[in-house]
């Protein structure tokens, strides 16, 4: 695969927590597969509706595939697409950007900078992540 980069939702405490840590180790959902799952920007969107709905204190990760080395294998998944999995750790600095993320219930995707509401939805699908992520917050620090 040509992709350099992929996106990661998870709680916003599961990402404080890799910060303080310098790693990230999955979800309880990650862990039973035994890789961390990803999703490419054209994937994004169904992987959120799928796995995320009606979720809250959700952070969306841009993470850099480069910086992993051979640790991500794409492999077929949903429909036959591939995805990138990481056999292994997601170490933070790896992450390149991080967006709070809304549930994709009621329009999901990335959250504006100013005040954290979500942006208007569009009726017939959750914005695209490569549309927004120039509002991207810092990583999260303290409790939301």
């Amino acid at each position: 695969m040509t992709e350099t980069v992929a996106y990661k939702i998870i709680d916003a405490a599961e990402w404080r927590e890799a910060v303080a840590e310098g790693v990230y180790a999955g979800s309880a959902f990650d862990l039973a597969d035994g890789y961390i799952h990803l999703s490419t920007a054209d994937q994004l969107d169904e992987t959120a509706r799928k796995h995320y709905a009606g979720r809250e204190n959700l952070v969306l990760l841009t993470v850099d595939l480069t910086a992993l080395d051979d640790t991500t294998v794409w492999e077929a998944s949903r429909g036959g697409a591939l995805f990138p999995h990481i056999y292994g750790l997601l170490p933070v600095k790896a992450v390149t950007e991080t967006v709070a993320y809304s549930s994709p219930i009621g329009g999901g995707g990335p959250r504006n900078g100013g005040g954290g509401q979500p942006r208007t939805p569009n009726p017939d699908r959750a914005p695209s992540v490569t549309a927004q992520r120039s509002a991207a917050p810092p990583p999260p620090t303290g409790e939301e």
